[in-house]
């Protein structure tokens, strides 16, 4: 499905992504968040990060959600908006905190890894049907969302409720599943994502969360599972991607319009913000109305990006270097090793698509 949306509106863009953003503590040195002695301040939410990637690929895009009226909301508004983001729509309560939180440096898979969320009753926490732009939400031509906006609150999830309802003026809606078990105060929250991702259009879940959260095995399990929207796109880490259109034939299933794609070999240097990463380089070939084979390339490529810069947010590479390694051939492809400063130097194929 390619995005149209209401382009005659005078504010639209090519996306909008809505959902809480936090400032992140990241810490000076590996440790145990007790054993760390200093942080650097940055910003994190998944939502935010994709309009950030985008609007450095190039997309108009902007970011509606709430934060407190305090210092650190400040700080995410000015971050944020340095990337080229609209955040005219987000708004600022004067009641309820920026939320925040600490994390240790190590990869989030790990059993070590710590996070500390200073989240409960934040601003973002609060948002509604009632405190939203839902005029700015929907004038794009994708309407980015998460699960994770639906754990926060019974008002942020009746927000999405209202924003993936069916009608004739509702732009196309990305949904990335973000399964966060921590977030749920009960077991209904899993059923609660599966029932929200059957009224998108696109949909991201990872192999691992789809069966830790549904029970699902599998890409076609997962696809079976979600007959509606017209595209699941299911992660299944440094194996790659696979995207399976919508069955037309009835059956329940997946059509046989599977579409896998392998994942580039990458040299990983923080295995944060990938998945982010993912779904904006793949939204912004949703934009350009490229086939799905090279809507998943722009994705890893994305995503490589991410894993081979520190932090949570990397400039993606530019749109025609992008273009050219999303265009070449299996062989070539499946020979591509990407490593730190990849996206700074163009000129280097031969070092890309080197022989392993």
């Amino acid at each position: 499905m390619t995005p149209t949306g209401p382009c005659n509106a005078p504010d639209v863009v090519d996306v909008v992504a809505l959902g809480e953003s936090m400032v992140a503590f990241l810490p000076s040195r590996p440790g145990r968040l007790a054993d760390v002695p200093s942080f650097e301040r940055g910003i994190g939410g998944a939502e935010s990060n994709v309009a950030c990637v985008l609007a450095a690929a190039g997309h108009s895009t902007r970011w509606v959600s709430a934060v407190g009226a305090d210092g650190f909301g400040d700080h995410l508004l000015a971050e944020i908006g340095r990337y080229g983001v609209d955040v005219a729509s987000v708004r600022r309560d004067p009641a309820r905190p920026t939320g925040i939180y600490f994390r240790t440096a190590g990869d989030r898979a790990d059993d070590a890894h710590e996070v500390a969320y200073y989240r409960a009753g934040s601003a973002a926490s609060a948002m509604s049907a009632a405190t939203v732009d839902l005029a700015a939400a929907r004038a794009g031509r994708v309407l980015h969302l998460s699960g994770i906006t639906a754990a926060l609150s019974g008002t942020c999830l009746d927000l999405l409720w209202e924003l993936t309802e069916p009608g004739e003026q509702r732009p196309l809606v990305s949904f990335d599943v973000n399964h966060r078990p921590g977030l749920w105060a009960e077991p209904a929250g899993a059923r609660v994502l599966l029932d929200l991702a059957r009224r998108a259009d696109v949909v991201f879940v990872g192999a691992d969360e789809a069966l830790q959260a549904w029970g699902l095995r599998g890409p076609a399990a997962v696809r079976a599972a979600l007959p509606e929207p017209d595209l699941v796109v299911v992660k299944l880490g440094a194996d790659g991607a696979v995207a399976l259109g919508r069955d037309t034939a009835g059956t329940g299933g997946a059509d046989g319009s599977a579409t896998p794609v392998p994942a580039p070999r990458v040299d990983v240097v923080a295995a944060v913000g990938a998945g982010d990463a993912f779904a904006a380089g793949f939204l912004s070939a949703t934009l350009r109305a490229l086939p799905v084979r090279d809507r998943l390339r722009h994705g890893h490529l994305t995503a490589a990006a991410a894993l081979t810069a520190p932090g949570d947010l990397a400039a993606p590479p530019a749109r025609d270097h992008a273009d050219r390694l999303a265009a070449l051939d299996d062989d070539a492809w499946g020979r591509l090793r990407l490593g730190p400063g990849w996206t700074e130097d163009t000129q280097r194929a031969d070092e890309e698509v080197r022989p392993s």
